[in-house]
């Protein structure tokens, strides 16, 4: 892992994507699960050291964004990849369909709530980009069931540019208040999504991971791919990049995932509060107060 170039799944706008260009598949990180356990632990207290950094220096919080199709392991990696990290300081948001009451307002309303603190890492899985992305490929989400204004819907290219835009100048704004973004894009392969989503059917204790509308969805796996593609460039910038990691092999992304995270965080100017002799002496004198107490 110490010669993993993560460079190479960063994209800020320097370089044009072209999804169907990258792997989904690399030479193991790992020689066994053993290794890989191993691995992926010594990450976990790494992460949870920065993040401890984080908590006590309480100027910056840091969100994570987890986008992929159906099946391409996103609530895995963010189980494995944060076991051992403190959950006072982690929260997990998990975006679903919007509610009325997320429909009655602006379609980046709902996640601006769910924004991390100082001092801490907010996860969300899937998010904000699932505006430019499922409503990209099945626009009547936007026509006839987002409420927008008549004017806004009859030119839907200039739409998504707004829209675009609206996400660019949120990631900005969130960078220099303290708040950097880095965003996930979990490649999965097609074949590799068909194997998963059969063994969720033909195993009963993984029925409940099965969702009809996977299969469904599967048919349009060309259009989220360019939908993809094109979010990604237009919103890929040095402030708050994209990372494309293979996903076919789960150990692999899991740990390309934490590296990634790891390094990320040592960007941030944190550290734990300096040690103060003269403090130090002047609460020692607390001490038999408590006592007495």
């Amino acid at each position: 892992m110490k010669d993993l170039a993560i460079d190479q799944f960063r994209y800020d706008g320097e370089k044009k994507l072209k999804l169907k260009k990258l792997p989904t598949k690399l030479d193991n990180l790992y020689d066994d699960k053993s290794h890989y356990e191993t691995m992926l632990r010594q990450q976990a207290d790494e992460i949870d050291k920065y993040q401890d950094q984080l908590y006590a220096n309480k100027r910056y919080g840091f969100l994570i964004v987890f986008q992929a199709l159906d099946a391409a392991g996103k609530d895995g990696t963010i189980k494995h990849v944060f076991t051992g990290t403190n959950p006072t300081g982690v929260k997990v948001y998990s975006f679903k369909q919007p509610t009325d009451q997320e429909l009655d307002h602006d379609f980046l309303w709902r996640s601006w709530r769910e924004l991390p603190e100082r001092g801490t890492i907010g996860i969300f899985n899937r998010s904000y980009y699932e505006e430019v992305l499922v409503t990209k490929v099945h626009p009547e989400i936007l026509t006839d069931s987002q409420r927008l204004p008549e004017k806004s819907t009859k030119d839907l290219k200039k739409l998504f540019e707004h829209r675009y835009e609206a996400l660019r100048d949120m990631e900005k704004f969130l960078h220099y208040n303290g708040f950097p973004v880095i965003k996930f894009f979990l490649n999965v392969s097609k074949d590799e999504q068909a194997k998963r989503l059969i063994d969720r059917i033909e195993k009963l204790e993984k029925n409940w991971k099965f969702a009809e509308s996977d299969v469904r969805e599967r048919e349009f796996w060309d259009d989220y791919h360019d939908a993809y593609e094109e979010c990604i460039n237009e919103t890929a910038t040095d402030k708050a990049p994209w990372y494309v990691v293979p996903a076919d092999d789960k150990k692999n992304m899991r740990l390309i995932v934490g590296r990634i995270i790891i390094e990320e965080l040592k960007k941030l100017p944190i550290k734990k509060p300096e040690t103060d002799a003269d403090r130090f002496k002047e609460l020692q004198k607390l001490i038999p107060i408590i006592q007495a107490q």
